[in-house]
């Protein structure tokens, strides 16, 4: 093991100064360093895929209480489906594969991303998870519910997602416009594009009581919620550390679909 006053090798020296120089440049620390801390586990990050953050882990929080609620209305034995549309790195779906077990029995994780780099980065977190999490998850390449193949029709019950939530327009901190994958950022002129997609074609592969988590832009948090209830969702927002809006959680109506 090395210490603080051993001489380092030429090479490390220089993978440093190579590291140092392209922080300087604004690349963003986790793409630097290559990985990043998610909950319980170490992901790799490159600009392929959105960094992990903090925010991220209170969907993630809210999703595994959703998971609770629906354990309670289902058969001890049945396996909870749950689908994770726009995984990018993974964070969220691998996150429950390896916590949910523990406050909800088993569940079984579908991962969805329409980008096949995001996907490869993806499975090599999945590759690291390992254990008993890693079978548990599914990663699928494909554009929202086109993805998922049609056994899952009416059996899922929790959908997940941290969607492109940023409008056409919208100032963007340039460390994150100009190095973080722009599909995964932009969403449309209104922002809420991707959000209504995930809504609009939900309701055929829904269970019974069906749970929700959506990931939110703060300034459209109520345009957010409203979509989400005109979609048949009974809804409500959900705060980040900060206290800011930042999820949107629902529970499927008994009467499902636009109003």
């Amino acid at each position: 093991m090395a210490g603080l006053g051993d001489l380092v090798t030429a090479r490390a020296g220089n993978r440093l100064m190579e590291m140092i120089d392209r922080r300087r440049r604004g690349e963003p620390l986790q793409y630097v360093c290559g990985s990043w801390g998610f909950r319980r586990l170490d992901l790799m990050v490159d600009p392929r895929v959105l960094i992990p953050r903090p925010e991220t882990e209170v969907l993630v929080e809210a999703a595994l209480e959703q998971l609770v609620r629906l354990r309670a209305d289902r058969a001890e034995d049945e396996t909870l489906v749950v689908v994770d549309h726009g995984t990018g790195s993974g964070a969220i779906a691998l996150a429950l594969a390896d916590e949910a077990p523990a406050v909800a029995g088993e569940v079984e994780v579908w991962a969805t991303d329409s980008s096949a780099g995001a996907l490869q980065v993806a499975s090599a977190n999945l590759a690291g998870l390992g254990g008993s999490a890693a079978p548990r998850v599914r990663l699928r390449e494909g554009e929202w519910w086109a993805a998922l193949p049609g056994e899952l029709a009416g059996r899922i019950d929790l959908v997940v997602s941290n969607p492109p939530y940023v409008a056409e327009g919208d100032e963007m901190d340039a460390e994150v416009s100009g190095w973080e994958p722009a599909g995964a950022l932009w969403s449309g002129p209104s922002a809420l594009e991707a959000t209504r997609a995930i809504l609009s074609g939900a309701a055929p592969w829904l269970a019974p009581a069906a749970g929700l988590v959506v990931e939110l832009a703060t300034a459209r948090a109520e345009q957010t919620l409203e979509l989400v209830r005109d979609h048949g969702w009974e809804a409500t927002l959900r705060a980040d550390l900060a206290g800011r809006d930042r999820l949107v959680v629902g529970r499927r109506a008994s009467t499902s679909g636009p109003r």
